[in-house]
């Protein structure tokens, strides 16, 4: 039960917009900061890391699209991209 609910709310994040979330990560920051024990502030903070965790798993995401990519691009590499100064032994 729990793990179900907790995988309906990840998908319901994921659906949301990182540029959304970046432009309120300030308020949830400054509102975090301002402890007091209520529920107001527990939600906060809970909104806050919502946000940041969304923008770490694009920052990951990201970086390892990028680094595919180079190893695509380099394992297509020709004969031609032989360095000069190596020569071809028969």
């Amino acid at each position: 039960m729990i793990e179900k609910t907790l995988k309906n709310i990840a998908e319901r994040i994921l659906a949301l917009d990182e540029a959304s979330l970046s432009g309120l990560w300030e308020k949830y920051k400054a509102r975090l900061e301002d402890f007091d024990t209520t529920e107001e502030w527990e939600r906060a903070t809970i909104i806050f890391f919502i946000i940041n965790s969304v923008k770490v798993k694009n920052n990951i995401f990201n970086k390892q699209i990028i680094n595919r990519q180079n190893k695509a691009s380099q394992s297509k590499r020709t004969p031609l991209d032989i360095p000069s100064y190596l020569k071809r032994i028969k």
